[in-house]
């Protein structure tokens, strides 16, 4: 065999294992952008709602070590609002993290929910319009993402379906590095819902 042989025989072995290695990048590739297109769920179920922010951290979810905990808990810390304002406010001061909640975000969940707590149960599975937002024992949160919940590094969006609303709602997280802990960043999820059957003039 002469060394123009050999070579031409080293190039396409070469040759071929790039283009093996190619198509497997490939396909790795393509396996994870059906992986992100998939809208992944996933769910939660409580014995009860925790009524103190002890109670709340009491809660596995409480390691807060996905996104997806941290948005369930958020709903359960809101749920808790109509019975005690201040409960909910200490619940999610632990939520946030490094951060807490503001003099403005205070005012907005005031507002959002003044004679409306049923918004936050109304993502508890069961809660509907028809029963007045009365969810099913033991009580359960259905936590989703969708293909860009996770496009900017260190931050998540996820979504939240209400029982009295046609389109999921959004809870923005943030990320802490050091730790790997999700933290609630910004609720997104208190705009109005039909009412319930019982208080609906036009039911």
């Amino acid at each position: 065999m002469s060394i123009f042989d050999s070579l031409r025989r080293a190039a396409g072995s070469a040759a071929r294992k790039e283009a093996v290695k190619a198509v497997n990048n490939a396909a790795q590739t393509a396996a994870q952008n059906v992986g992100r297109g998939k809208n992944r769920s996933e769910s939660f179920t409580f014995a009860s709602l925790p009524e103190t922010v002890a109670q709340l951290q009491a809660l596995p979810e409480a390691s807060l070590d996905s996104p997806f905990k941290t948005t369930a808990l958020t709903i359960l810390a809101l749920c808790r609002y109509e019975q005690n304002p201040e409960d909910t406010i200490a619940m999610l001061n632990f939520l946030k993290g490094p951060a807490e909640v503001s003099g403005y975000e205070k005012q907005f969940i005031r507002e959002r929910l003044r004679e409306r707590g049923y918004i936050p149960r109304s993502y508890l599975s069961g809660a509907t319009p028809q029963n007045g937002y009365q969810p099913t024992q033991p009580y359960t949160v259905v936590v989703s993402e969708n293909p860009y919940s996770f496009d900017n590094e260190n931050w998540a969006t996820l979504y939240v379906t209400s029982g009295g609303a046609d389109n999921p709602r959004t809870i923005k997280l943030r990320k802490k590095p050091s730790t790997g802990q999700w933290f609630l960043n910004d609720i997104q999820c208190l705009s109005d819902i039909r009412l319930p059957v019982a208080d609906d003039p036009w039911a």
